[in-house]
């Protein structure tokens, strides 16, 4: 059964996550793409992004060209090969457009290298500082599930829009942005049996505690189920819940998942708005496509989850979910992949007080994604 830890546990837990491995948020996120002109359009006209920096053959780079966009505090970063083989082809041929980098935001990114490797995280890039007329940035970096990797960040020294080798992009087109605010969590899919192993790694390499988990008699449907446990940093600014598959009579979407991206990756973003119904609106107005909630949800969900402060007519016609925890309540949509493997998506949510992630819904939310697989052919 899924079990919260106690506050004080968890408040504890925290404090000791906090001393070695101090992170301020989520720096960015950066995707390998196929095109990122055309994937850094479908950001800012779909979801609002606005133009922030560039990187390509005119700033001086060779291999590859990166668009970074920016809403509220959500960045992020587009990259492309501009050249055959090389590591973000190969990824691109592997696994599709998906995220490749988690940037964390940190104060010193050599200590926090030197904390991390020294609990036994793979190298994937030593410290290094990188200079223009803006000042300077430390990165450094660490392997984590699949091909994911964290790169952390330290710009308290610098000035400029991203990051040298970067130069600001102002481009005439800037739609509007659609009230989206900051990173909730991230959710990485990894195959059988692995999610203790990257639990135990989030514990151990980077001091994150255990929030809640969830096993297959919580998220499962008649079809298919899935376990998974959220990990937190010492602040609860990054939230990393990981997914494995479950045994059920049919092909679940973690492996769905795992088989179209060839391995472990992030399966979405959750990025936090403070009124979902404008949001999804604008969203939907813009062409996103979210997953089909039956009307028959709502005859009974308040219900389950009491007052709240909305009317409950918009977030039926918008087919926004609704659920409770001892905090308060939430509210939550997915859209559909929005990518033509069947992998990444996003999640929008609106926190009124909870902690949780939805436990509640995660029936009507699996039968939803069930009844795409199906159309897909792949449940």
């Amino acid at each position: 059964m899924a079990t919260d830890t106690t506050s004080l546990k968890l408040n504890k837990e925290m404090q000791e996550a906090e001393d070695f491995l101090p992170i301020l948020g989520t720096d960015y996120v950066e995707l390998y793409v196929g095109n990122a002109k055309q994937a850094a359009h479908y950001y800012q006209s779909a979801w609002g992004f606005q133009p922030v920096a560039y990187s390509g053959l005119e700033t001086g780079k060779k291999d590859r060209v990166s668009y970074v966009l920016q809403q509220d505090k959500i960045r992020l970063v587009l990259t492309s090969p501009l050249t055959k083989g090389g590591e973000v082809n190969r990824h691109i041929e592997e696994h599709g457009d998906g995220v490749k980098v988690i940037a964390l935001w940190v104060d010193d990114a050599a200590k926090s290298y030197k904390e991390t490797t020294a609990r036994g995280a793979e190298s994937y890039m030593e410290p290094h500082t990188l200079k223009d007329e803006h000042g300077e940035i430390v990165l450094s970096g660490i392997h984590t599930y699949g091909e994911t990797v964290h790169i952390f960040v330290e710009r308290k020294n610098y000035k400029g829009a991203f990051m040298p080798g970067f130069r600001k992009w102002d481009p005439e087109y800037k739609p509007s942005e659609v009230g989206l605010k900051f990173i909730d969590h991230m959710v990485g899919n990894v195959g059988w049996n692995e999610m203790n192993k990257w639990c135990e790694f989030y514990a151990k390499v980077m001091g994150f505690a255990q929030m809640v988990s969830f096993d297959d008699k919580d998220i499962s449907t008649e079809y298919t189920a899935l376990m998974s446990k959220v990990m937190s940093n010492g602040n609860g600014r990054i939230k990393f819940p990981i997914n494995e598959p479950a045994t059920g009579r049919k092909k679940s979407q973690i492996e769905e998942y795992i088989e179209f991206y060839n391995g472990a990756g992030v399966q979405h973003i959750a990025v936090a708005t403070d009124n979902i119904i404008e949001t999804v609106k604008q969203l939907k107005e813009r062409g996103v496509e979210f997953l089909y909630v039956p009307e028959t949800y709502y005859d009974t969900v308040l219900d389950r989850v009491g007052e709240i402060d909305e009317d409950l007519e918009p977030l039926k016609e918008l087919g926004i979910l609704i659920d409770r925890d001892d905090e308060g309540y939430l509210l939550q949509l997915f859209t559909k992949p929005v990518l033509d493997r069947p992998t990444m998506f996003f999640e929008i949510i609106q926190r009124k007080g909870a902690r949780s992630f939805g436990k509640g819904n995660f029936k009507a939310l699996f039968e939803a994604i069930e009844r795409e697989q199906e159309m897909r052919g792949t449940l």
